[in-house]
């Protein structure tokens, strides 16, 4: 069993890199990808715990790209831990970051939500994420969940949403393959994208700007949609992968390697994922 995506105490994950590595290693997993969010802080603790848990670990990052219609991610596999241009870049937008954290924060409290940066700070025990505010709305009553908490306060349209900067997509595959990475477009379901046909554009336009390979096998993804990002990928000369997008408790539904319980992500996937990242060298 492999998984090619998921999330640590670095980024909005529950779990210390170590503590996924020896979650993956009593679920079987053989081959996992960590990919936190604009950080690769948690990688050297991640590659130490891997090697003595007998894990075949793939370094990665998740980068979040400028898109207006909905979410888009691009995934660097075997990026290199110890790019200078992949630390100071996304050590600015880490800055970024936490100053529209300020920014939300300071935006909720006009809006009469009791709330400090602080109390986020101290649940989310490294980078802060939109999640970890959501947690401290839910807890002092002012969401029931994290989907409504997300909807009410924290999601494009919301009084006190505050946009994130981004890199534009050609720039973050750039980025990864500046530093040695493989750059890999993430859950096309989170696009916005529901005609296929427009899918089929983008993907098309994001190989043309560098990127090499889709995330076909996705907790969300429909049966109809994994098919056609396989297809689309095989059509264009692409890598497929796969993974679950693990949270740990952050997102309690989703679990390593399965996703829902229903994902299957096939092993061959990370076989060739590795043969690429060989045949480059």
């Amino acid at each position: 069993m492999i998984d090619l995506h998921t999330h640590s105490t670095a980024s909005d994950g529950s779990f210390t890199p170590t503590e996924l590595i020896n979650y993956a290693k009593n679920k079987g997993i053989e081959v996992l990808a960590l990919t936190d969010h604009d950080t690769i802080s948690g990688i050297s603790e991640a590659i130490e715990a891997a090697e003595k848990a007998g894990i075949d670990f793939v370094p990665g990052v998740e980068i979040s790209a400028l898109w207006l219609i909905g979410t888009m991610h691009i995934l660097g596999y075997y990026i290199d831990p110890n790019s200078e241009l992949l630390h100071s870049t996304l050590k600015n937008l880490q800055k970024l970051r936490d100053d529209r954290n300020h920014k939300i924060i300071e935006k909720l409290r006009e809006h009469g939500v009791d709330i400090t940066y602080e109390e986020v700070e101290k649940v989310a025990g490294g980078q802060i994420g939109r999640l970890h505010i959501s947690r401290i709305l839910i807890e002092k009553g002012y969401a029931a969940d994290v989907q409504s908490a997300f909807k009410k306060f924290l999601t494009n349209g919301a009084p006190t949403y505050i946009p994130k900067v981004r890199l534009e997509p050609p720039k973050a595959i750039e980025l990864i393959k500046e530093s040695g990475g493989i750059p890999v477009l993430a859950h096309p379901c989170t696009l916005g994208l529901d005609d296929f046909s427009d899918l089929e554009k983008l993907f098309r336009e994001l190989k043309r700007d560098g990127i090499e390979g889709i995330e076909a096998y996705y907790s969300d993804h429909s049966k109809e949609l994994t098919d056609f990002c396989v297809k689309m990928a095989k059509e264009l000369n692409l890598l497929i992968t796969g993974g679950s997008d693990f949270h740990g408790k952050n997102k309690k539904h989703i679990d390593l390697g399965v996703g829902r319980g229903d994902l299957v992500i096939p092993d061959e996937l990370a076989i060739k994922l590795k043969e690429y990242k060989e045949s480059r060298k």
